[in-house]
Order: C-alpha cells, then structure tokens, then sequence
C-alpha cells in the first residue's frame, strides 16, 4: 500500500487556497475602499498605511541599488521620511525618490495578481512582512505605534477571522492601496501650486534630473491609474 503524506506542503499552506470570492464581495470591498479614500475623516487615519507603504518604497528601492539605509520616521500628519545614505545623485537617488508614490499602488498590483491567482493568504502574508520590516527601521514613537496598530488590525483578522473574512479583508487591502495611492499625487499638486512642497519628492527628482516637478507628478500619476486599470481588469473580469 502507498503511503500518502497528510502533512500539506508549506508552500500551500501560505501561498494557495482554494476559496473563491462571490463577485459581490469584490465589489463590495472595491466600494468600501473607495469610500474610505474619498470620505475626509476615514481617510487620514487611514492615509497613515499608505505613508507605511509609501515610506517602505523608498527604503527598499535605497537598498536595492546599493544605498545605506538610516531609518524610517512617520508622523502625524500622515507625512514621513527615509533618510538613506550613499552618493547624493546619480540613478539609484532618483530611484529612491521616484519610489514613494508609486509603491502603494504597484503594491496593489502585485496583490490583485495575487487575488486573481486566488492566493488570498499571501496577501497576509507579505502585508506582515511589510510591516515587520519597517517596525525594525521606524526611528519615532509615533512611527512605531503607528506600525504596530496596523500589525495587530492586521494579526486579529489573520488568526481570529474566518477564511471568508480574511479573503474579503485581502481584497480590501488590495482595492484600498490601489485607490489610496491616487489620491495622494492629487494632494502633492495641490500643496505644490499653493508652494508648500518644495522638498516633496517630485521637487527633489526636478533638481536631480532637471526635468519639471510636473512632470514627475504625471508620471506618479500614470503609473498609479494604470495600476489601478490594470488590477481592476484582472479582479473584476471573468
């Protein structure tokens, strides 16, 4: 007789299942991000997970292309800082600096191809290791308390919710990050024509390239409502 192993492979365990959401949650969970984005007082308590991610963005690109990174600071208001260090300009700087903006939404991206793939609890996964990740580099209290709400919003529905509740608080994350990584360009201009953002990371690649910081938000803006096409396609479409 043949020995079957009942130990499912690790592998699945994280990254497969089988469940499949009903074309209503999606929707529902698309419309609930939506308002979340649009509506002002949810969304700046919960612009703070779009500045985690917007803050990991341009501490990963700095790794990637050689740069030392110093530390993570998120504030209050929703507004954060990288400091890495390395050459001062050059192709990995403007990198770094590119990177913020779209992360959040290429982030969603990456998770709705993870939806569509029907790998709902790789989306747990990755958010948790997110966030470790920039627990470990956050240099201030609020920083800090602010990682860790969201890791224990995050470790409450992974191991106390039902497998249906996880999905649908997957898919929100997803729609959550595509739709929240527009809205901030939109805020970027508007500060940059009222002159409030002239360190903002538009302005910074303007001086490291000598193109215009217009520009720069445009492509910001390209690349997250492409995103956002893209993963709505791959979610909403049979």
């Amino acid at each position: 007789m043949q020995a079957t192993s009942t130990t499912p492979d690790l592998w699945q365990q994280i990254f497969g299942d089988n469940w499949q959401p009903p074309a209503t949650m999606v929707l529902i969970t698309a419309g609930v991000a939506l308002l979340v984005v649009l509506l002002r007082p949810v969304w700046r308590p919960a612009r703070n997970v779009i500045t985690i991610v917007h803050e990991a963005g341009h501490g990963l690109v700095a790794v990637l292309v050689g740069r030392r990174l110093s530390g993570i600071r998120l504030h209050s208001d929703t507004s954060g800082v990288t400091v890495s260090r390395g050459k001062p300009e050059g192709p990995g700087m403007v990198l770094t600096s590119f990177a913020g903006y779209v992360a959040p939404s290429l982030l969603g991206l990456g998770f709705a191809a993870l939806l569509a793939a029907e790998r709902t609890n790789a989306v747990i996964v990755i958010c948790a290791i997110l966030l470790f990740g920039v627990l470990v580099m956050v240099r201030n209290l609020y920083g800090v308390l602010s990682v860790v709400v969201t890791g224990l919003l995050l470790f409450a529905v992974s191991w106390f919710a039902p497998d249906g509740v996880q999905a649908a608080f997957a898919y929100l994350i997803a729609w959550f990050l595509l739709f929240g990584g527009v809205r901030p360009v939109f805020e970027l201009q508007r500060k940059r024509r009222r002159g409030r953002a002239g360190d903002s990371d538009a302005d910074q690649l303007a001086r490291l390239t000598g193109a215009p910081g217009f520009f720069w938000v445009a492509s910001f803006l390209i690349i997250d409502l492409g995103s956002l096409l893209v993963a709505a396609a791959w979610l909403l479409l049979p």
